[in-house]
């Protein structure tokens, strides 16, 4: 079963990312008052991402998400906002495509996930944004849902045959294995299963024998106890940058994801952040 899943990988392709733990500073994090038409929402700063933190900062001093909408709500996953160019925009116009006119670094920490409640920076997609740089502006709070222990059983074997295929494809793809390679795209490309399944059996030894030797994908205790509680949402971890959480207003979030939406994922009725504020 491992070995057929593992042809579909080569075949297809997925990725993965980091799965190193660390440990959250202990300094006096900023919070910050999301003033909304539909409630407050309190949003506690990470240390651990100082450029993604002071960036936040500096915009809500200038009060530059004070009248923006939420414009993109997907119920059971998250909330967006801080497109500039919804302060005016009128009912059922797509947005999104709105910045402050520069990207932030990614501080993506394996430790600072999508939990719900989870606040993180929006971007562009890996295709023309590799670096996973973080928007300027836009903004998204995680509503999520709560995982089973089998689900999240299924995401560590599939991530761990991502890893599998990460060491595949840099086996296949180097100088001395031209050949190999050439073999497998010829019998991808005439969709010959049995010539492919015989050749993944002869290369198997050695891609067991690098991955044993891999750091593997794991769920820390952590977040395994958050995910089948509290619930978030898994998929994004290690995409995107996470730099703090909701500490009041969960109900709020909830409120906002659960809103009607027309076209382009945007509420009918629009959501708007009426101010920002530095919580003292």
């Amino acid at each position: 079963m491992i070995r057929k899943i593992l042809l579909v990988l080569i075949i297809l392709g997925i990725s993965s990312y980091g799965w190193s733990q660390g440990k959250k500073s202990k300094e006096i994090e900023t919070k910050v008052r999301i003033h909304t038409t539909m409630g407050d929402i309190v949003v506690k700063l990470y240390n651990e991402t100082p450029q993604t933190r002071d960036n936040f900062i500096k915009l809500v001093k200038e009060k530059f998400y004070d009248s923006t909408l939420f414009h993109r709500v997907i119920k059971t996953f998250m909330i967006q906002a801080g497109d500039p160019n919804s302060k005016k925009a009128a009912p059922g116009v797509m947005l999104g495509n709105g910045d402050a006119g520069y990207t932030v670094p990614a501080e993506i920490m394996p430790d600072l996930f999508h939990k719900k409640g989870a606040i993180a920076m929006a971007r562009q997609s890996d295709e023309v944004n590799p670096t996973k740089a973080s928007s300027g502006c836009q903004f998204y709070i995680v509503q999520g849902k709560v995982y089973r222990s089998g689900e999240l059983d299924t995401i560590e074997f599939r991530m761990n045959l991502g890893i599998k295929q990460q060491i595949f494809t840099k086996l296949i793809n180097m100088p001395q294995n031209v050949a190999l390679r050439n073999k497998f795209i010829k019998f991808r490309d005439q969709s010959n299963i049995d010539s492919l399944q015989a050749l993944t059996k002869t290369i198997e030894p050695t891609i067991d024998s690098i991955y044993e030797k891999s750091p593997k994908f794991k769920f820390s205790d952590e977040e395994r106890k958050v995910y089948t509680t509290v619930g978030g949402t898994q998929q994004l971890d290690g995409n995107y940058t996470v730099f703090g959480e909701v500490v009041q207003g969960l109900d709020v979030v909830d409120k906002i994801a659960g809103v009607q939406i027309g076209k382009y994922d945007r509420p009918v009725e629009d959501v708007r952040i009426l101010s920002t504020e530095i919580v003292k």
